[in-house]
C-alpha cells in the first residue's frame, strides 16, 4: 500500500481542466489555508501566565506538582524586570504597614522592587488583582501565624485595594485579628496573630517579646475559634520555634494544675502541627475551604554565607545570590519536612493543604531585607541605625517586594484548582 496522504491533502478539490488563472487563484487560496491550519496548531493551546488587569484567572494547566505540567514554580531564578514590577507602589498603598516601608524610612535603592521570579520551563502567573477580588466575592481569606504571614498579608492587602474605591475599602482591629474588607466584593482578607499556632504565652498581639516562651501544645481552640468558617486558611510557624528546648504546658494559664516540662524544639513542634493537624481533620470542611501552608523564610544575618565579610548582614546589599540552591543556615530543613509528613497524613484522612514552598527563591534575596530602614515600635535611634549589625532587620521584607511573589505562588495555587 502506498503511504496515508496528510490530512491537508483531503481538502484539495479533484482539478477539472480550467484555465491557468482558476488554478493559480486556487493555489493561492489553499495555502492561505494550510498557513492558518498550522498557525492555530501551533499557538491554539494557550500558555499558562499572567497578563495585566484585564479581567480572568490565570491560564493554569492540570496536572504537576504545581498545577503546571511538570513545571516547580519553587525552582527558578530572579531576573530583572524593570517594567511590570512593582506591582504596586509603596506610597500608593493605603494600608501599607512602617516596619515594611523601606523607602518612607531612608531607604534609597529601589532595586529590590523589580525583580521578577521566573521559575525554570514555565512561567508564574501574574497576579491580576481583579480576578483575585472576584475569585474572594463573599468570601473570607485568613492569613494564621507570625509576623512573616502579616507581611505576606499586607502584601496581598496592598495588591487588592488599588482595584477597590476608597469608599469601599477599609480595616478593622479586634484583640488579634486585623481584617481587610472590600465591600463591593463583600470579601475580607485577615491576619490573625498565632505565632505558634496553638496557644502560648506569646500571644498578644504587641506584648508578645518574652524570652522564656511556653506553649500549651495540646490546646488550639482559643485561636482556632477565630478562624472557623474561613473560604481560606494561609498558615505558617516556624521562626518563634528556632530555640533549642521550648517549654510544654499541661493544664491552663496560670491554673494550679499546670505541669510545666522542657521538649527538645522538634518534638514540641511536631506536637503543635498534629494539634493543628487534628483540629482541621474535625473542624474544617475540605469542600468549602481552601488550605494552605507557607513553608519557612529565610533569614539572611551571615554575610560568609554569600562571600562577604563575617561581620555582614543584610545591610547594604543591592543584589540577588546567583549562586544555584543557596541554602543559608537561617532555614532547617527538618522542620519543613516535619511539616510535609504531617500534610502528608492529613491527605490521606481527606484533608488537604498544599504546602507553598517559598524558601529557596527567598533565600536568594538578601537585598529584599527591610534592614534599617523601616519603624517597628518606635523609629531606630541616629545610634541605632549608625549599628546596623546590631539593629538590622533581616527577618521581615520591604513592600513592594518577595511576599509579592509568594502571594503570586498563592494566587497561581488558588487558579488552578
Amino acid at each position: 500500500m502506498g503511504k496515508r496522504p496528510h490530512h491537508l491533502l483531503l481538502l484539495l478539490p479533484t482539478l477539472r481542466p480550467c484555465s491557468l488563472r482558476t488554478q493559480f487563484i486556487t493555489f493561492v487560496a489553499l495555502l492561505v489555508v494550510f498557513v492558518v491550519v498550522i498557525a492555530a496548531s501551533l499557538f491554539g493551546e494557550g500558555v499558562p501566565g499572567g497578563g495585566g488587569d484585564s479581567g480572568g484567572g490565570p491560564k493554569v494547566a492540570e496536572g504537576g506538582s504545581d498545577g503546571d505540567r511538570g513545571c516547580d514554580w519553587s525552582s527558578g531564578r530572579w531576573v530583572r524586570d524593570n517594567s511590570t514590577y512593582p506591582l504596586y507602589a509603596e506610597g500608593g498603598c493605603a494600608f501599607m504597614s512602617d516596619q515594611l516601608a523601606c523607602g518612607k524610612f531612608g531607604r534609597r535603592d529601589t532595586a529590590y522592587q523589580n525583580w521578577r521570579w521566573q521559575p525554570h520551563g514555565c512561567d508564574l502567573p501574574r497576579f491580576n488583582a481583579t480576578a483575585m477580588l472576584e475569585k474572594l466575592r463573599n468570601k473570607r481569606v485568613v492569613f494564621v501565624g507570625d509576623s512573616l504571614n502579616r507581611n505576606q498579608w499586607v502584601s496581598m492587602v496592598c495588591l487588592l485595594e488599588s482595584k477597590i474605591q476608597p469608599s469601599q475599602k477599609y480595616m478593622q482591629t479586634n484583640g488579634s485579628l486585623i481584617a481587610f474588607h472590600a465591600k463591593e466584593y463583600n470579601a475580607s482578607v485577615e491576619f490573625y496573630w498565632s505565632p505558634l499556632l496553638v496557644e502560648s504565652n506569646s500571644d498578644d498581639p504587641v506584648n508578645h517579646r518574652l524570652p522564656d516562651r511556653i506553649v500549651r501544645a495540646r490546646s488550639i481552640e482559643k485561636h482556632a475559634r477565630h478562624w472557623t468558617g474561613a473560604d481560606v486558611l494561609v498558615f505558617n510557624s516556624y521562626l518563634w520555634w528556632k530555640r533549642p528546648k521550648m517549654k510544654v504546658l499541661w493544664g491552663s494559664f496560670g491554673g494550679e494544675d499546670g505541669v510545666y516540662k522542657e521538649v527538645e524544639m522538634l518534638r514540641s513542634y511536631k506536637m503543635a502541627l498534629e494539634t493543628w493537624s487534628n483540629w482541621l481533620e474535625f473542624q474544617v470542611d475540605p469542600l468549602k475551604t481552601n488550605l494552605f501552608f507557607m513553608s519557612m523564610s529565610p533569614t539572611h544575618f551571615w554575610g560568609d554565607e554569600w562571600g562577604a565579610r563575617s561581620d555582614q548582614n543584610c545591610y547594604n546589599e543591592t543584589e540577588p545570590i546567583k549562586k544555584e540552591a543557596y541554602w543559608g543556615r537561617g532555614s532547617n530543613a527538618t522542620m519543613m519536612g516535619a511539616v510535609e509528613e504531617v500534610i502528608g497524613r492529613l491527605e490521606g484522612k481527606g484533608v488537604t493543604v498544599r504546602m507553598i514552598n517559598v524558601t529557596q527563591l527567598s533565600e536568594y534575596r538578601k537585598d529584599g531585607h527591610p534592614s534599617i530602614y523601616r519603624k517597628q515600635w518606635e523609629p531606630l535611634s541616629e545610634a541605632q541605625i549608625a549599628d546596623p549589625k546590631s539593629y538590622a532587620d533581616c527577618i521581615h521584607w520591604c513592600l513592594p517586594g518577595v511576599p509579592d511573589v509568594w502571594n503570586e505562588l498563592l494566587y497561581a495555587y488558588m487558579f488552578s484548582r
